[in-house]
């Protein structure tokens, strides 16, 4: 069967009248996606559309586990984190046959657009499938990296960050007391700017991410220092993507090295995505919420949703996934220059 994209002399066919969007979240979850789901369900109904909600992402488009949104079930959901609709990453997208089960569960159910929260591996999957199947898509940026081209900020950072820099001083209180260096590896895997941040804002002594190899050299000025005494204590963050190993790693070649020195690891995972997520994540996920719904009914289509200076913007699909969000270097030497 071929339901693809059909045009004739390069135009393509009119589209219906929009009638029916479906949102769904889709790779990592990250605070503030329930309320991005909200703000879609909302202000779609606000402009007479009928909402559905997709389950469990790609993998529940392709085996059509599709609920009706209403005002009240998106009540009520602001405060909480995780994502109501759940997530998932699906191998069976990344075919041509999981795709066009997709296509026909959409078909099935009368979806004319949808909107998309998640991160670059979300986006990519859109892109592919808008440029497949006359879908419109726009995405909403949820990821806690931050690491999205295109835009100033993505849903979920402003927790993670938050959530972070709350259990780093509370490790700090320990490390204090007893002297010790502590490596803290937190999410990161190709991108710093969590590391970086929560490091500056916790007061570490050094911070190890992916983008900058020069900050390798700020960890040996700081041990060698010494703390043979214990009457002083660091605090390392390391990003997860670091190109040394992690702070697992980093801490076992440390402890070679300099084995005078007491050395902890503590490596926050998980609990970076939960959460309720703070009043910054609320509202940007409520304002890109409603603009993903504007962008649908202007006819927009493979594009996300981004803020740039506290304005929504439009950013094509294609640049949102192949071009990189860089670091601030003057982070970097803003760093480098307080810890003298």
């Amino acid at each position: 069967m071929n339901s693809k994209v059909n045009t004739e002399n390069g135009v393509s066919p009119k589209r219906k009248k929009l009638q029916k969007i479906g949102v769904f979240t889709s790779g990592g979850d990250a605070p503030g996606m329930n309320a991005a789901i909200r703000a879609v369900t909302r202000a779609a109904l606000s402009h007479g559309l009928q909402v559905v909600g997709i389950r469990h992402g790609y993998q529940g488009m392709i085996e059509g586990q599709f609920i009706s949104l209403h005002s009240s079930d998106v009540s009520g959901i602001i405060n909480q984190g995780g994502t109501i609709l759940k997530t998932a990453r699906s191998k069976d997208f990344l075919t041509s046959e999981g795709r066009e089960k997709a296509y026909l569960n959409l078909k099935k159910h009368d979806v004319d657009a949808l909107v998309v929260i998640g991160g670059d591996g979300s986006f990519t999957g859109a892109l592919v499938f808008s440029q497949e199947y006359d879908i419109p898509m726009v995405g909403i940026p949820g990821t806690i990296d931050n690491d999205m081209f295109g835009t100033d900020y993505t849903i979920g950072y402003d927790t993670a960050l938050n959530t972070v820099v709350e259990a780093v001083d509370k490790i700090k209180d320990t490390a204090s007391s007893h002297g010790r260096i502590f490596f803290i590896e937190v999410m990161g895997r190709e991108a710093g700017l969590l590391a970086l941040n929560s490091g500056i804002a916790v007061g570490a002594e050094v911070i190890l991410i992916p983008e900058s190899k020069e900050q390798h050299e700020e960890l040996k000025k700081f041990l060698a220092k010494g703390y043979k005494t214990k009457e002083t204590s660091g605090i390392v963050i390391v990003a997860e993507g670091d190109e040394m190993g992690g702070a697992i790693k980093i801490a076992q070649t440390v402890t070679e090295e300099h084995p005078d020195l007491d050395v902890r690891v503590s490596i926050l995972g998980h609990i970076q995505r939960g959460g309720s997520p703070t009043a910054k994540d609320r509202v940007a996920a409520t304002r890109m919420g409603v603009a993903a719904v504007d962008a649908l009914l202007d006819d927009q289509k493979s594009i996300m949703i981004g803020l740039k200076n506290e304005k929504t913007v439009h950013v094509p699909f294609s640049k949102a996934v192949k071009l990189h969000h860089s670091i601030d270097e003057d982070l970097i030497e803003i760093q480098r220059v307080i810890n003298i």
